[in-house]
């Protein structure tokens, strides 16, 4: 079976690394645990790292932190599904938030709980994902603050998770300014501007993130060491915190080209081998991974003479040529992996999962 490894020590190395980036710069932050997919070996390492937040999109996933570490302040950070606001209000301490009408919802569930149930109210800021348009922020303000089981924490803002929209000076002064604004406005404290993610790391670095933005939701870095901002990593954390091995079950040398007519595969592409010399061959190889398991595309092998040239639903073809580091069968073969494909794997019940030093 194929597996994924968590290496426990470069986990902690990154999370020491981002841990001391946000004290200096006064700056609290939670871990974004959605990428291991409720996963609890995983989660109990995020724990043992002396986490105080965690974020999630999946209230299942909520609930076992919850009961792994119950008083570990959690976080919802998609707007909440009215048929989920019981579970929501059970199970995570403070929701995002976008719909008035939800609102309402999570104060009369807080109320049957006997709790006051904290929300981060999302502003549109040009992703066109989640978030209230800025007209209507003060008026939206004004009705929640009138709610009696919800206490206002926050104001945030999602960028670059839809198409791209990085943050600027701009966006993120105008998200400190919403601040400021509603706190004259209605005399009320605001205590957390949630603007910055793994993509806004960068301005961080660079100094350049406005004063007003205090609080930041990181998960990609924090695994991966991706350099969001730039679509790379970053060279100074561990980017193979997290790693896939999969098995080669068959390796043959075979042509390069298929042959008879061609239709569509299984996904429904069809391929053009016209430029192949069709006597050509290379050493060809299988693992035991396939489509249902993995974005195959987001798969990078370690060796750089390893090619993946298709996939099936359960099976990932490779090229290796000459075969010169005399691969043979069942030999295991890593993977480099980024946010979409370790999030597919980490979802598949038929990739084991393993933590490692």
């Amino acid at each position: 079976m194929a597996y994924i490894t968590l290496n426990r020590t470069k986990l902690r190395e990154n999370y020491n690394y981002l841990n001391d980036l946000f004290k200096k710069n006064d700056i609290q932050w939670a871990v974004v645990t959605k990428l291991l997919c409720g996963n609890k070996s995983f989660l109990q390492e995020v724990m043992d790292l002396g986490v105080q937040q965690v974020c999630d999109s999946r209230v299942t996933n909520l609930k076992i932190i919850k009961q792994m570490a119950p008083n570990m302040e959690t976080i919802y950070i998609k707007p909440p599904a009215k048929r989920s606001v019981k579970s929501i209000v059970q199970y995570a301490d403070i929701s995002f938030n976008t719909e008035l009408s939800t609102i309402r919802l999570l104060s009369e569930e807080a109320g049957r709980q006997e709790k006051v149930h904290k929300v981060i109210i999302m502003i549109e800021l040009g992703e066109l994902r989640e978030g209230v348009m800025r007209d209507d922020l003060l008026e939206f303000y004004s009705q929640v603050f009138e709610l009696p089981h919800i206490e206002v924490v926050g104001l945030g803002a999602n960028l670059s998770c839809l198409y791209g929209v990085l943050p600027n000076d701009d966006k993120l002064i105008q998200l400190s300014l919403y601040k400021q604004l509603i706190e004259a406005r209605f005399n009320r404290k605001i205590p957390l501007v949630s603007g910055g993610s793994s993509v806004t790391i960068p301005l961080l670095l660079q100094s350049q993130l406005p004063s007003g933005i205090n609080h930041f939701r990181v998960g990609d870095t924090l695994f991966l060491a991706s350099d969001v901002y730039n679509n790379s990593t970053f060279p100074f954390i561990n980017s193979d915190v997290i790693r896939l091995y999969a098995e080669i079950i068959e390796l043959t040398e075979k042509p390069k080209a298929p042959s008879g007519e061609l239709g569509h595969n299984v996904e429904g592409h069809t391929y053009d081998f016209s430029n192949v010399d069709p006597d050509a061959t290379s050493c060809r190889g299988l693992i035991d991974i396939g489509i249902l398991d993995v974005e195959v595309e987001h798969l990078k092998p370690v060796d750089p003479k390893m090619k993946i040239v298709g996939a099936s639903s359960d099976m990932v073809v490779i090229d290796v040529e000459e075969n010169p580091r005399n691969y043979k069968v069942g030999q295991l073969v890593e993977f480099e992996l980024d946010y979409m494909s370790a999030l597919r794997l980490l979802n598949s019940r038929y990739i084991d999962k393993k933590v490692i030093d």
